[in-house]
């Protein structure tokens, strides 16, 4: 496939990734016709099925592609340099489909309107979308969805280095506690959005045992001591840190 071929169709996953970032903000924060609330009538137990059903076929995609041996298998039939492009175009095709089929189920679980607390529940859901954002930068934004594989030149492309800096010097899993925060943090948690919440919060602690898994069998006794140091998702007091680079992996 030809470098220009492989770009474009890098662009388009990307593209179609920050939209689905920006229809989720919209989602989560209940923005007219986008939110939790609204969507197709459907009995309780048909629309928790099926939002179920939506998430969970989100998270295989994310569990089973990103393992190596699925990677491997990926890249027999499509060309190396487009295998993390792949991933991200299907990842935010799945999650297109979870945003415009979920169905809304009735009730409230909180609705704060009293101040200052209202303000601090948005600008706690602002942030966590910014850290989770920001941590895709801090090793590598580029190759994280795929771009920098598409255009590099063939047999010169190198993963990036993870070096222990920034917020991954607070927790291992900046991403994922960005995530948590835009799942949680919100004035209004209807019940669609908790189901939202508590299944994607479900999966989140599974894919990070499962990952955390494969970076201790990769880097042994590198990865053992730095998650001693520094904890997965609630930061703490910083132990006595050691300059580490390390090659990533997804």
């Amino acid at each position: 496939m030809k470098r220009p071929l492989l770009v474009t169709f890098a662009v388009v996953a990307y593209a179609w990734f920050l939209t689905d970032i920006v229809w989720s903000i919209a989602f989560l924060a209940d923005v007219g016709s986008l939110g939790t609330t609204h969507g197709a009538s459907t009995p309780t137990f048909w629309a928790v099925l099926i939002n179920l059903s939506l998430l969970g076929v989100f998270a295989v995609h994310h569990s089973v592609m990103a393992r190596e041996g699925a990677k491997r298998r990926i890249t027999r039939m499509i060309p190396a340099a487009a295998e993390r492009s792949t991933y991200v175009l299907v990842a935010a095709a799945l999650l297109a489909l979870v945003l415009w089929l979920w169905r809304p189920i009735g009730g409230t679980v909180w609705d704060v309107s009293a101040q200052p607390w209202q303000l601090l529940l948005w600008l706690g859901y602002g942030l966590g979308w910014l850290v989770a954002v920001a941590a895709t930068f801090m090793i590598d934004h580029a190759d994280f969805v795929g771009l920098r594989q598409a255009a590099s030149r063939p047999g010169h492309y190198r993963p990036p280095v993870f070096r222990e800096q920034w917020l991954y010097a607070w927790v291992r899993h900046p991403l994922m506690l960005g995530l948590l925060m835009a799942f949680w943090l919100t004035p209004r948690m209807s019940m669609g959005h908790l189901l939202f919440a508590a299944a994607s919060t479900a999966y989140i602690v599974i894919g990070i045992r499962l990952e955390e898994r494969a970076l201790r069998r990769r880097y042994a006794s590198s990865y053992a001591d730095y998650a001693t140091r520094v904890p997965a998702l609630i930061p703490g007091p910083r132990r006595a840190m050691r300059s580490r680079a390390t090659e990533v992996t997804r």
